[in-house]
């Protein structure tokens, strides 16, 4: 399946996402869905709906425990012709989880993770951090498992926290594998990551980014563009069931349907809809039977 998040697909206007593109998301929702699950489900793939609905697909990896890691998988999908790696977001009950969120300060990236990256490229220094702690693993699965699968395509997957870190994998995963590789990033309800070049540097390596936003969440305005923090291409915004729309740019659409004017400020967000639903999906803890 081909998402329209092509750097061609992203043009100085608003475009509405076709009904059969919004519906083709529903798999890496799911992926997402299932990152939050036991980590024990996800490798007997018991974790209800949200592994039902990507029945082929076999981890090879599982990680994590939530709280000091969070958990993550990487693993093989027939169906999408891809290898996923899927990264669990915020567990609210963990501390050391809520502690990686609240951490604002930026810094550089990590050069030997991260090659060729210049010092001013700043990014958030919790999520570096925990993106760190599973880089190697997962780059050595993907390897392996290009090899052994015989692709080159790779799709990073997350919600929240989950999307930050697979924001992160993205743009590492392009860095570090082959020159033949395609990766790709499907996340929902993503907070910024990064600085104006970092968001430049995820336009540049990673052209098939999609970030999902689901009506008027707020995790997508924070960290605050007055702290140097900026999304970068590849926002859908789901404005309704069935409906949703492509804004253009670098989180700098002026049109009323993207997140600078939707939600200018989280007194006019709703919390709850980070939780979905997606497209009828709803992604967290709470939603992994």
């Amino acid at each position: 399946m081909k998402l329209l998040c092509t750097t061609a697909t992203f043009k100085p206007r608003l475009v509405t996402l076709s009904a059969s593109a919004l519906t083709s998301l529903a798999p890496f929702t799911q992926f997402a869905r299932a990152a939050y699950c036991p980590t024990g489900k996800i490798k007997k793939l018991s974790c209800g709906e949200a592994c039902q609905a990507n029945a082929d697909f076999r981890p090879t990896l599982i990680g994590g425990d939530g709280n000091t890691i969070q958990q993550f998988f990487v693993g093989y999908s027939p169906s999408q012709k891809s290898i996923i790696v899927g990264h669990q977001g915020t567990d609210p009950t963990k501390l050391e989880a809520d502690l990686t969120d609240i951490d604002l300060l930026m810094g550089a990236l990590d050069a030997a993770l991260f090659p060729g990256t210049s010092a001013s490229i700043q990014v958030h220094q919790g999520f570096r951090d925990e993106h760190a702690k599973t880089a190697h693993q997962i780059l050595a699965e993907v390897k392996r498992l290009m090899s052994t699968k015989k692709t080159n395509s790779v799709a990073g997957i997350g919600h929240s926290l989950g999307g930050a870190l697979a924001e992160l994998d993205t743009v590492f995963l392009m860095l570090n594998l082959p020159k033949s590789a395609s990766v790709k990033g499907v996340t929902y309800g993503t907070p910024r990551v990064g600085n104006a070049a970092f968001a430049k540097l995820v336009d540049g390596k990673v052209p098939s980014f999609m970030r999902v936003k689901n009506k008027r969440d707020i995790v997508p305005i924070v960290p605050w563009q007055s702290l140097g923090y900026l999304h970068p291409h590849g926002e859908v915004h789901i404005l309704s069931p069935g409906n949703a729309v492509v804004c253009p740019g670098d989180d700098d659409s002026k049109d009323a349907q993207c997140t600078n004017q939707s939600v200018p400020n989280i007194l006019e967000g709703n919390v709850f809809d980070h939780l979905g639903p997606y497209e009828g999906i709803y992604i967290g803890t709470a939603y992994c039977t």
